[in-house]
Formats: structure tokens, C-alpha cells, sequence
């Protein structure tokens, strides 16, 4: 069956490894949350799937659960009431590993067809999955759909792409001839296996669990690893259902289940650590806080880490054509998901004497205004504004958002808004503060949420020396710099190629700095202290499996 699988999808992998080799846009998996595209009944009838699944157990049928666990409430207001299986660990892992021979023995090509079978039910069930990413990270439900749903399985089939393409690299035979004069040549048959290095640990975070997610979950199954997947607590249920449709699909091809297992736990009895410790996990796929992904790659030794980290953005002003444009383009990028995406721009340098619009010099706090202005206007209308900003996933980053107001002087407030669908939600505006490049203690750091600063350099060369500088200390994922000048930009290259930090330049239009597409852009470099990672490279497939030869004479 795992055969048909890959036959049937053998198209949607070229597909795939086509565009990780010209870098252009492509995607299998429609963004549109179209009746059109995915069904006329698809939108009712994946709100319903999600509603039948409150209240109640998700039953999984997997081994060694001791208990059922949850208590994910809604960034919307409600609770959800569903409860999963938390796991008895010596179990958990015992079933893990009894599922490895079997998978490694399917071969590349029949993993990739069950890697591409689960990506194309996850799919199809888009707006399923919308509505459990809305419910658990605060999304906005087109944000949801889109981030949570098709992005998130074009990463995970970009990572799919890269790992069979590694393994195509090794053919499974050769015949080995070496000379010997007039005696006769020796000759030998080799056969080399691609063996995984065993269970890997995908530890999800709780804003974007399956577009950080499924990079690592699919990168480590396709390379012939089973794989635990332990959910944020407060996000459980996009994984839960990931997890559940990967079981189905490997028992379809007859294969084992426990290849994919879930591991959910609580906020008050965590296991993530516990589960990192075991000899057994040889990959820990994480994204989250700096603390702990520092902690992962200095006590879980045993294990290679993928860790993305925390980042201090930035966005650098010289000189700009249209400043309009510009401020537009900022306050949908400060807004989108009320700033709690892991690639929004935090610091916005701007010289103290101003930056040059259009000939002519236009003071630093008339910049800043007209940015805070651009930001206010674009969420002043409360019902368009929520379907941008969505809900606040966690109250510490409310409360860190009413402690960041006495930082600096207050460029725009932050208030609450109403949503006009679920009145429990938490809504909040961003915030925006002016203070000068010499109060480094206060920016110098990730705040995460809807917090940003305007900055006063001495110059805008200086302002980009001190970001880069900043991202290379403590990291950061994106820059953005606006200049008419190309010796600047020039300049702005060098700087961030240097910090390994992914560089946006003039952005005016519908592109903005803090999204990342799938088969063209590099999320991360693993180049500064935000990422020891890149989604998705050869580097982050290349040592989730090793090659094992047997060699014979041959006659």
C-alpha cells in the first residue's frame, strides 16, 4: 500500500524538489479557504469536526497511556474540555522502538509516500485543523487556516523533499570493480541502508505548532525515525490530530502505528525534560523560549537539537521614495497575530536627526508618529481589526505587555478590543515606545507580543551597526531596511549576511518582512543565537539518518 502512496504522490515530490532547486513559488496545497477549491461543504463541515471534538477524550488507541490529560482554554474565551493520553514513558519508548526495523525496512521511497499520504489528508482537512489552531494559539481563523493549514504542510513536505533527496544520494547497490594487472579484478557487491538514528522528540510550541512543527516531525519520519510528538500544553489538539491521521495512514500501509506517538502533558506536571533525557531520543526537534532550547543542547547530549530560539527583530530607516508606503506596510507587519510571530520586527532604528523622504528631511519624531499613526489607523476599526490581530495566546504576554508601558515614552498605547464573535477574547492593539540606542538594557531583549521600540541613532549607518551587532549577540531572524541609497543597501547586505540574519529590503507592497514562504525562503539560518537551524536546508536533514553497508565478493 505504502508503494501506491508513493506512486500516487510521486508528482507532488518532483513538485516539490523542482522548487527547493530554483527557489520560485509553488505550492500543492491551496492558501484560499475556498468551497471552490477544497468543497462546497468543507467549511461547515470541518467547524463541525472541531466542535464534535470538545468535551470529550481524543482517543488514540496507542500504547502505554497511564492517564488522559488537558486543560486547553481558548484565547477566544471558552474552554475546551478535551483530554489526551499522557503517556507512561518506559512504554512510550519500548513501542517506539519496536516500530523502527519495520520503517526502516520500507525504504525511502514507501516513507515518502506516507509522509506525502498524511501531508495530503492534513490537507484536505484544512479547515478542521483551522479552526483547532484558532482555538489553541489565538489566530485569527484566515490566519489559522493558512498558517496553521497549507503552510504548514508545504514546510512539512519541503522537509520531505530535502530527505529523500539526501537519501536519493545513495544508491541502494553497487558492484565494485578495482584492477589488479594481470591477475583478476576484485570484485565486490555493496549494499548500503538507510538506517534512522531512532525515536526523535518534537517538542511544539504553542503559537505555531504545526508551521514549526511539522519541518522536524516530517523531516525525521521520512529518514526512517519514529517520532514522539509533545505538544505545548496549551496547544494540543493541531498535533493530537496530526498524530492521529499519521496513525491511520501507516496502518493503511501496513506498517506500524507507533512510528507516531503523542505525548501530552500539563503545564503543572511537564515532560518535556523527562523525555528529552532518554537515552532513546537521538533528535529533538524545539521551538520556544531561549532558556529552555539552551537547556535542551547542554543536558540532551545524547540527542542532536534543532532549536529555534528567541530573536530581536529589527527594522532599519535611511532614506525612502514614499513614506506612506512604508508606514502601511510596517503596521500590518507590527499587527499581523498581535505581534507573536517569532519573525516580527521588535526595534525600529531611525536617525535623531531624521531620515530623507522624497528630497527632503523629515524628523525623527514626525517618522515615528507617522508610523504609531499608520499602526492606530489600521486597527481603529474594532471588527476588522480583530481578524489581524486574533487573540493573545498566553496572559504572561498581557501582563508582560502592560509591564513593557513604563519602558519608554508611549508612542501609541496598547488597548483592548472586543471581538465582536467571542466577547472573552483576549484583543489587544500593539504598543509602541520611543527611547534612545543608549538604553540598550531595555531593548536588547525579546519581548514577545505586541511590543515595539523607535529607536534614536546618531546615524542610520550607526543604527544598522548596533542591530546587527544586537542580532549576532543575542540573535534574530529577520531585518528590514528602507534606504534610496545602494551604497547603504550594500552595506545592510554585508552587515546581515554577516549576522546570518535573513534581510528584507524597501518593502512597500503585499510582501511583508515577518512572513516566510515555503520551498523559496530560509526560515532561520542557524547562523546567530535565534536558530541553530535553518527550515529547511540539507543540514537539517543530513545527520537525522546514517548509511550502513554489506559487502560481499561477488563472482
Amino acid at each position: 500500500m505504502s508503494q501506491d502512496f508513493f506512486a500516487a504522490h510521486q508528482a507532488t515530490l518532483q513538485g516539490a524538489l523542482d522548487a527547493i532547486a530554483q527557489r520560485g513559488f509553488w505550492t500543492p496545497y491551496p492558501e484560499a479557504p475556498s468551497g471552490r477549491i477544497y468543497g462546497e461543504t468543507a467549511a461547515a463541515d470541518g467547524e463541525a469536526a472541531f466542535k464534535a471534538r470538545l468535551n470529550k477524550p481524543f482517543t488514540l488507541n496507542q500504547p502505554a497511556t497511564k492517564a488522559m490529560v488537558g486543560a486547553e482554554v481558548s484565547p477566544f474565551g471558552f474552554a475546551l474540555g478535551i483530554t489526551y493520553p499522557n503517556p507512561d514513558i518506559d512504554g512510550l519508548m519500548a513501542a517506539a522502538q519496536a516500530a523502527l526495523p519495520a520503517w526502516r525496512k520500507a525504504g525511502p521511497q514507501a516513507r515518502a509516500g506516507v509522509c506525502l499520504e498524511i501531508l495530503h489528508r492534513l490537507n484536505r482537512r484544512s479547515f478542521e485543523i483551522a479552526h483547532c489552531v484558532q482555538h489553541t494559539t489565538g489566530q485569527a481563523f484566515v490566519m489559522a487556516f493558512q498558517a496553521g493549514g497549507p503552510h504548514a504542510q508545504d514546510r512539512g513536505l519541503e522537509a520531505v523533499a530535502y530527505g529523500y533527496r539526501a537519501m536519493a544520494e545513495v544508491p541502494e547497490h553497487a558492484s565494485w570493480e578495482k584492477p589488479q594487472g594481470k591477475a583478476d579484478p576484485l570484485r565486490m557487491d555493496k549494499d548500503y541502508h538507510i538506517v534512522g538514528q531512532g525515536v526523535s522528540l518534537m517538542i511544539g510550541c504553542s503559537t505555531f505548532p504545526t508551521w514549526n512543527g511539522y519541518p522536524g516531525l516530517f523531516a525525521s519520519l521520512v529518514t526512517g525515525n519514529a517520532v514522539v510528538v509533545k505538544p505545548h500544553p496549551g496547544a494540543i489538539l493541531p498535533l493530537a490530530l496530526t498524530v492521529e491521521i499519521a496513525r491511520e495512514v501507516l496502518a493503511e500501509a501496513g506498517l506500524p502505528q507507533d512510528v507516531v506517538l503523542l505525548a501530552a502533558d500539563t503545564a503543572d506536571a511537564p515532560l518535556a525534560k523527562e523525555l528529552a533525557l532518554r537515552p532513546e531520543v537521538k533528535i529533538i526537534d524545539f521551538t520556544g523560549s531561549s532558556a529552555f532550547g539552551t537547556w535542551l543542547e547542554q543536558n540532551a547530549r545524547q540527542a542532536r537539537t534543532y532549536a529555534e530560539k528567541a530573536g530581536v527583530n529589527f527594522i532599519v530607516l535611511d532614506s525612502a521614495d514614499d513614506l506612506k508606503a512604508v508606514t502601511r506596510n510596517l503596521a500590518f507587519s507590527l499587527s499581523l497575530y498581535s505581534g507573536q510571530m517569532c519573525t516580527t520586527p521588535q526595534n525600529i532604528f531611525i536617525p535623531r536627526t531624521g531620515i530623507k523622504v522624497g528630497g527632503e528631511i523629515v524628523s525623527f519624531d514626525e517618522v515615528a508618529g507617522a508610523i504609531a499613526g499608520a499602526v492606530a489607523k489600521f486597527n481603529s476599526d474594532g471588527d476588522r481589526a480583530v481578524e489581524v490581530l486574533g487573540a493573545i495566546q498566553a496572559q504572561a504576554t498581557c501582563d508582560r505587555l502592560d509591564q513593557a508601558r513604563g519602558m519608554g515614552k508611549v508612542l501609541l498605547d496598547s488597548r483592548e478590543i472586543t471581538h465582536p464573535a467571542f466577547p472573552g477574547a483576549r484583543v489587544r492593539s500593539p504598543l509602541m515606545l520611543s527611547v534612545d540606542c543608549a538604553q540598550t538594557e531595555i531593548f536588547i531583549q525579546e519581548l514577545f507580543g505586541p511590543i515595539s521600540f523607535v529607536i534614536a541613532v546618531d546615524s542610520a549607518e550607526s543604527g544598522l551597526e548596533l542591530a546587527t551587532k544586537t542580532a549576532k549577540q543575542h540573535g534574530a531572524l529577520t531585518a528590514s531596511v528602507y534606504s534610496t541609497d545602494p551604497a547603504f543597501l550594500a552595506k545592510a547586505e554585508d552587515l546581515c549576511v554577516d549576522a546570518g540574519v535573513a534581510l528584507s529590503e524597501n518593502l512597500t507592497g503585499g510582501v511583508f518582512v515577518n512572513q516566510s514562504a515555503a520551498f523559496s525562503d530560509f526560515h532561520g539560518s542557524g547562523a546567530n543565537p535565534a536558530a541553530n537551524a535553518s527550515l529547511c536546508d540539507s543540514a537539517f536533514v543530513a545527520e537525522r539518518f546514517r548509511v550502513v553497508q554489506v559487502r560481499r565478493h561477488s563472482a
